[in-house]
Order: C-alpha cells, then sequence, then structure tokens
C-alpha cells in the first residue's frame, strides 16, 4: 500500500551525482513558475542565462540564473504534479546549488468568501497525492514549515492574505463533490497539486520552502467553471511577491554570516 512506501533507512538506487556527475553552485535561492506566460515575461524583464537545462525523454527545459539588482536567483518553469514538479525540485538542487525554493501558483477554492482577492499561505496539505508518501512517514496532513514566516512577511508588506489548510491532489478530474465537502469541513481553504510532495521533499532533503497560492476557479460550487482560473495562473504579481520573499530570505542569510 502507498502508505507503506516510506523507506527512510536504506539507500536509494539512484541519485543525481550518478546521472549528472558533480553538483554545482550557482546560487541559494530558486524561484518556480507553473506559468507558459510569466516565465518569458521574467525573462524579459531581468538580465539572465541559461545555466542549465532539465531534460526527460519529452522535453528539455532551460534553468537561468536571474539578476535582480545584484541578487542572483535559480529561475525555471516547473512540471505541474507533486511527482515531476518534486523532482524537478532535487534536480535544480543539484545543477545550480539552490536550497531555498519559492513557489506560487493558482488553486481551486474551496471556501470563496475566506479566499477572494487575498495571497493563500498553506498551512498544513492533506496528502492526497502518491510522491510525498516517499519522503515521509504516513499521515493524512503534512506541516507546512515556513508559513508563520510568511504570513509575518505578508504583513509586514501589506499584502491581504489568508492562513489555513489546503489539499494536495494530482487527480484533477477525481475532485468529487463528497471530496470537497470533507476537505472543506477539515479547514481547507483551496485545492491544488503540489505541495505535499514538494514540502516532504524539502524536509527530506534539508532544503527550505516557501509557497503562497492564488484562488482562481472555484471548486465549491453547484455549476463548475473555470472562471478565474487564467488570472490566478498566469498574473504576474505573484512573480513579484516571490521577488521580495527572495529579498527576505537574502536578508536574512546577511545577517547570520555577520
Amino acid at each position: 500500500m502507498i502508505t507503506e512506501a516510506y523507506d527512510g533507512i536504506s539507500e536509494a538506487i539512484i541519485s543525481p551525482g550518478k546521472i549528472f556527475g558533480e553538483q554545482q553552485s550557482f546560487c541559494d535561492i530558486a524561484i518556480a513558475t507553473f506559468s507558459r506566460e510569466i516565465f518569458p515575461a521574467v525573462l524579459n524583464a531581468f538580465p539572465h542565462e541559461q545555466i542549465s537545462e532539465i531534460r526527460a525523454a519529452n522535453r528539455i527545459k532551460p534553468v537561468y540564473l536571474i539578476d535582480v539588482r545584484g541578487m542572483k536567483i535559480a529561475f525555471y518553469l516547473s512540471e505541474i504534479g507533486a511527482c515531476l514538479a518534486g523532482t524537478d525540485v532535487i534536480e535544480i538542487n543539484w545543477k545550480t546549488g539552490a536550497e531555498k525554493f519559492i513557489f506560487f501558483g493558482s488553486a481551486g477554492g474551496l471556501d470563496k468568501k475566506a479566499t477572494k482577492g487575498k495571497y493563500v499561505i498553506p498551512t498544513e496539505s492533506y496528502r492526497d497525492e502518491g510522491m510525498s508518501y516517499h519522503y515521509a512517514p504516513p499521515a493524512d496532513y503534512i506541516t507546512i514549515r515556513n508559513a508563520e514566516k510568511l504570513a509575518k512577511l505578508f504583513t509586514e508588506k501589506g499584502l491581504p492574505h489568508v492562513e489555513g489548510r489546503v489539499w494536495t491532489t494530482d487527480a484533477l478530474y477525481r475532485e468529487t463533490r463528497d471530496h470537497v465537502a470533507k476537505r472543506k469541513a477539515e479547514g481547507c481553504l483551496a485545492v491544488e497539486m503540489e505541495l505535499a510532495g514538494l514540502q516532504a521533499i524539502c524536509d527530506f532533503h534539508g532544503f527550505e520552502l516557501y509557497d503562497f497560492l492564488v484562488t482562481g476557479d472555484i471548486v465549491d460550487q453547484p455549476d463548475y467553471t473555470p472562471e478565474g482560473l487564467h488570472e490566478a495562473n498566469h498574473s504576474l504579481d505573484k512573480f513579484y511577491v516571490a521577488l521580495e520573499i527572495a529579498k527576505w530570505i537574502s536578508a536574512g542569510a546577511k545577517e547570520t554570516r555577520q
């Protein structure tokens, strides 16, 4: 059973080093986007250079180092879904040296009143995907460790936000009304496709994850429509919020070194 998949003792057969060779060290922070529109817009806005690629049998994705007033950040277009997005994190770490990952993306709203016009900062994620069970002992929810820090930063920056549980599932077309009702009853504000797996992988490898969401389509409505999904996916404001997080991380690192 999937709940018996966690093995924190024995050695992994496949590792990034065996595939890619020596680990690289370009930067400490990576920002990932899921948006095909945000990705080129950022490259048009900031000086950048390609430093690597993520390769698979069906695609090759460039990885860039962007320069934001002297701050170097790895920037890449993430795959969608916990398994592929999580594998990207592992490979980006190996190919860039980044250990602090900033993610943002869209989510389906489960509570329109609570999330409308606000960023969602997940505090826990329901593990309705497969990846996390290979990186963390079985449990219904996984704690999103940096939620409190992000909420404090959003408050300082005057960014409207709400904190609460979310639901991670890769099964987009099996978000049923009964499932929605159960997750809402447990306090979930939104449903998305990566977070539980990403947090489990980051915990396992000692990486830091910073994640926030914007709700677009509303799953909990009598007649579903995808209205609002495009803006939630592709609005550029999320990237500039991610930059504020990167600046805050970078400033904290400088204070630690002093």
